[in-house]
């Protein structure tokens, strides 16, 4: 191996020298700077010979035996035959065991870091090395990869074989289809590494002299278009990555793979549907739930939903108004579906559909779109089964059809993504068995026609399990496996030009956008959920990220004129004029280009043009729009309404202050050249400006527009500031720099960076620490400099830590602050101001579906009583916002109380709320609620009998809160249940008790789900006034177990 590598060292292996087969791809990976290997095999067929117990241990420092036996190749099994039956002189005396063996190719690699290692095993696990993982990461970061397709088998001993000759024929063949398999899947790993980028025959080297020279660029030129397609990307721009806060449920709840996610409709513009996949809270597993995501609040809800689909992974989902349809998926290893489920979004029921029409054959992995009414799926995969099935779903009559097509097809392939985009469906990637792909096709459904889509630039790499989506006129790729090493990145086919052009993401970490889905919400791009399961190296989901998709304009509008080509450069510099052809005019003199001058000139013919000189087409290629400042508003308004102003520059003024700059990207430019000689006239005068209500121009062309900037005199000049907006770094990532530079000042090990929070909550201006960090004593040594540059980076005047909730019955909170003194915080939630001093009180922000949900109910004749009032957690709910007509609020703990009765006031609500302080069980009112809550946790099953006593004679609800074994949930509301019926009986009500909703408000912890179960208690209609008279005279006389019967005699007779 070493002198394959041009070393003058020794190969220190048994065999001394590196496996022919495999000398290419070691080659490969030891070109690249971030890996080299350290040992290897490239498969192997032997026959090892083990001494017996009984016989002496060889010197030597391996004592397994030797090889009888060995190639890297198939197998000959006459060789085989006659090694182990050989005649009587041949053979030995010493004893032994002889093993036959099939070992796949395994590989170590040395990386330079653990994002190098991820990026290689994932890499390797795509090919079919599922085995591979990190098996070091102390002093250096070591992989191993490697497969499982082993065989061993003892034959007997040197002295006697145990097999016949036929057996030993019959083990050497399949040891050879072993060794074929192998082969294949070595070779489908060499593939994946050249595919991305290991050893290149065009890498650039660096001579003696300095310069950079490529071996066998002149070949190149003139003849790959693909090489000369890289020179119009923009590896200098990027896409910020921004975690999303997410309040409500969970933000593990997302956490997973192989789910579905669905834009909702205009009903609810910012909301994304996501439903089934892998993973989840406490132990993961295959998942039947549905999500709502306000994307704008960051809000998480739970959907309650009536029936549903199995468990499932890998499936799809479509939204067609207010209709979510699930097809296919997953449920188990060999439990492959076909079947369809449709979600009323509205009405939040399930249905299972019996579709008519051509069979729709089982599957997962695969894809779909929507056009229309119609569901257009293609491909997936069937236990070992590629399809290349397309099929179509009329929703409106539900029948499947399978299309019969035309053109250049796609061939099958599983784990690919699919979007629609007008009349046209366009596929990319996918696996198709063997390998990852990187095609691109687009399908016409009016004409039923594949095409192979004939693109410029470099197309994204080989890749599957990525996600896809449209904004506006591009569509977009992101993520998949092999993960890329050198950074992450979004690759653009601009549908205008039919060009792949690719931004690098700019996150705080490697983030796994790995079976994730995508939608887009307005100019956002949302990504929810994702990961893998590796091998040694753990399980690792994506947390829910936005990518902000708007400086995709401007950052290709500047650079797409340059790409259209074929028009004649006139330039002009200090009035000569040099003329060039290939490119576009441009007119570039001291002074700058009116908007006001003769309509009949062309203002704009000179735009852009294409230069070797970096800066000369930095100055060229930007534009303002120099406006009055009276004009300021109203130019804005047009620039942001017709698409003109480029948002990835900084507007800025003149230095006379008189003048605003707004810089306007390539569609302005265009559109200008455009109409440069055809402006509107009235009268032979040009357009006045027009006002429109609130300055949104609804109703004016896009020809009046540039009139109306004309009037206003506006003038379009060469941006010589070209302040770029620097995308706004994230609050970890601020925080991270800042802590880093003060552990250098402090000479502290940087790997307590590790020890950063990624998540935080806030309390109105707190913002408050998870209490599992900082927990290193190092950190006690800087804590003073600390905590303030911490609160400066997330941007907060007051930084808390969060404690445990003190176990006495009080449940005082234990926060301490950081930075600021009081504790005292106003925190707005659904409405509602909570004032509390958090170094006192508890607050849960798990809570907040259950409040809303307490809010939402008609109490308005309803008298309630809350035992566990708090600071008024539902005591407001249902004051604020379902106007109950009185509430008791019984509270223990003075600051509570404190804190409530402020509530009371803020949100004036104060008349309708009497605060009973003390216990409970003595302070409570009996036989005046239509409604009680019992909200305290982990039980409230003390106060039970309490709440029974609240209720009137003629019952009414309880809302019984708990923590509950998720394994347990249904013995748990029966005891609920029961409970309540014989406290009721004890008490002399003949109620029926039963259990009208169970809500799931959020996991406590592993499998402790937080439940919420709703009681009605219903008084028996009795047997006449006579029975009536009766009770009241007996049950004072009658004895407990007594009581219960005459109760039970009396339910039955009236039922």
């Amino acid at each position: 191996m070493l002198a394959s590598l041009g070393l003058s060292e020794t190969d220190k292996s048994p065999k001394g020298s590196l496996d022919t087969p495999i000398i290419p791809l070691i080659n490969a990976i030891n070109s690249h700077p971030s890996y080299f290997t350290t040992s290897s095999c490239s498969g192997r067929i032997s026959i090892l010979s083990q001494p017996t117990t009984t016989a002496p241990k060889p010197k030597k420092k391996a004592s397994g035996g030797f090889w009888l036996f060995i190639t890297h190749e198939p197998a000959d099994p006459d060789s085989v035959l006659n090694l182990l039956f050989p005649s009587e002189a041949n053979r030995s005396d010493q004893q032994s065991e002889l093993i036959f063996r099939f070992e796949p190719f395994i590989l170590a690699v040395e990386c330079k870091d653990l994002a190098s290692a991820q990026s290689l095993v994932s890499m390797a696990i795509a090919s079919g090395f599922r085995e591979s993982g990190i098996t070091s990461i102390s002093k250096r970061v070591i992989i191993a990869i490697r497969c499982s397709i082993r065989l061993e088998l003892p034959l007997g001993s040197n002295q006697k074989i145990m097999v016949s000759p036929e057996y030993v024929r019959y083990l050497v063949a399949i040891g050879n289809e072993k060794m074929e398999a192998n082969r294949k899947r070595t070779d489908g790993f060499f593939q994946a590494l050249q595919n991305n980028g290991f050893g290149s025959m065009n890498e650039a080297v660096e001579c003696s002299s300095g310069s950079v020279c490529s071996d066998g660029s002149e070949e190149l030129e003139g003849k790959d278009e693909d090489f000369h397609s890289g020179l119009v990307e923009v590896p200098s721009s990027s896409l910020s990555v921004i975690k999303m806060d997410i309040v409500g449920e969970p933000i593990e709840k997302l956490f997973l793979w192989g789910h579905s996610a669905c834009k909702m409709g205009s009903s609810n513009r910012n909301g994304v549907l996501v439903f089934g996949g892998f993973g989840g809270m406490g132990r993961h597993g295959r998942r039947n739930t549905c999500f709502l995501l306000d994307t704008l609040s960051g809000t998480l809800k739970e959907i309650v939903t009536v029936g549903g689909p199995s468990p499932r992974l890998s499936h799809t989902s479509s939204l067609i108004g207010d209709n979510m349809f699930v097809l296919g998926g997953r449920a188990g290893p060999q439990d492959i579906l076909s079947d369809v489920w449709v979600l009323n979004t509205t009405e939040n029921e399930w249905k299972f559909l019996e579709c008519s029409g051509d069979v729709f054959h089982s599957r997962h992995r695969h894809v779909a779109a929507v056009i229309g009414t119609k569901i257009y799926v293609f491909g997936g995969l069937n236990n070992d089964s590629v399809s290349s099935s397309f099929h179509i779903l009329d929703t409106t009559i539900m029948q499947w059809k399978q299309l019969v097509v035309g053109g250049e097809q796609p061939c099958a392939r599983h784990s690919h993504s699919m979007v629609a985009c007008g009349s046209q469906l366009f596929i990319f990637g996918g696996y198709d068995g063997e390998k990852a792909l990187g095609d691109l096709y687009s399908f016409d459904i009016e004409t039923c026609q594949w095409k192979k889509e004939e693109v410029a630039g470099r197309s994204p790499h080989a890749r599957f399990s990525h996600s896809m989506f449209v904004y506006k006129n591009y569509i977009g790729v992101i993520g998949g496996c092999p993960v890329q090493q050198h950074f992450e990145e979004l690759s653009v086919f601009d549908l205008h030009v039919r060009m792949w052009r690719h931004l690098k993401l700019d996150s705080t970490d490697k983030d796994l956008f790995l079976r994730s889905a995508a939608n887009v919400v307005g100019d956002d791009l949302v990504m929810i959920g994702g990961g893998a399961a590796c091998y040694a190296f753990g399980t690792k989901f994506s947390e829910p990220m936005k990518i902000n998709l708007l400086p995709l304009n401007s950052s290709f509008s500047n650079i797409r004129s340059a790409e259209s080509g074929g028009r004649h450069i006139t330039q002009t510099y200090d009035g000569e004029k040099k003329e060039s052809g290939g490119g576009f005019k441009i007119s570039q003199t001291e002074h700058p280009q009116t908007l006001s001058g003769d309509p009949g000139i062309d203002f704009a013919s000179d735009l852009s043009y294409e230069s070797n000189d970096v800066d000369q087409q930095l100055t060229s290629s930007y534009w303002v729009l120099q406006m009055e400042r009276k004009y300021a508003k109203t130019g804005k308004d047009i620039l942001k309404k017709f698409g003109w102003l480029d948002l990835a520059r900084k507007v800025y003024s003149r230095e006379d202050g008189l003048h605003i700059c707004f810089p306007v990207n390539g569609n302005f430019c265009n559109v200008l050249h455009s109409f440069g000689d055809t402006f509107e006239r009235k009268n032979g005068h040009l357009l006045k400006p027009v006002k429109a209500e609130g300055s949104v121009f609804n109703d004016v062309t896009c020809l009046k527009a540039l009139n109306i900037l004309k009037e206003c005199g506006a003038v379009k000049v060469v941006d010589e500031v070209v302040q770029v907006r620097k995308a706004a770094k994230s609050p970890f990532n601020a925080m991270n720099e800042a802590v880093a530079t003060l552990i250098k000042e402090k000479g502290l090990p940087i790997t307590l960076l590790e020890e950063l929070p990624t998540r935080w909550e806030r309390l109105g201006d707190i913002i408050v620490l998870p209490i599992s960090y900082f927990k290193n004593p190092l950190w006690n040594s800087i804590e003073e400099e600390l905590w303030p540059i911490i609160a400066k980076s997330l941007n907060t005047r007051r930084l808390a830590r969060q404690g445990r909730v003190a176990q006495t019955g009080t449940r005082d909170s234990t926060l301490e602050i950081l930075v600021g003194e009081s504790g005292w915080v106003d925190h707005r939630e659904n409405g509602i101001i909570y004032s509390f001093d958090a170094k006192k009180c508890m607050f849960s922000w798990g809570n907040l579906s259950e409040k809303r949900r307490m809010a939402h109910l008609d109490c308005k004749n309803e008298v309630l009583v809350d035992l566990f009032a708090g600071i008024g957690y539902f005591v407001l709910p249902f004051l604020v916002g379902a106007k109950a007509k009185q509430v008791y609020a019984c509270e223990w703990n003075p600051h509570a109380v404190e804190a409530l009765k402020r509530n009371l006031q803020l949100n004036s609500v104060a008349d309708r709320c009497i605060v009973l302080e003390g216990d409970n069980r003595a302070t409570a009112p009996k036989g005046v609620a239509d409604r009680v809550c019992l909200g305290l946790l982990p039980t409230s099953e003390g106060s039970w009998i309490t709440a029974v006593r609240a209720l009137r004679s003629e019952g009414g609800m309880l809302h019984v809160h708990g923590n509950v074994k998720d394994s347990e949930e249904g013995s748990w509301v029966e005891h609920v249940s029961n409970s309540i019926s014989e406290i009721a009986k004890s008490e002399g009500l003949c109620w029926e008790v039963s259990v009208e909703h169970l809500e799931r408000v959020k996991w406590y912890a592993p499998h402790i789900r937080h439940l919420v179960a709703d009681l009605h208690c219903l008084q028996l209609e009795l047997l006449d006034s006579g029975v009536c008279q009766l009770r009241h005279v007996i049950v004072p006389l009658l004895s407990a177990s007594m009581l219960g019967t005459f109760c039970n005699v009396v339910h039955h007779y009236s039922a």
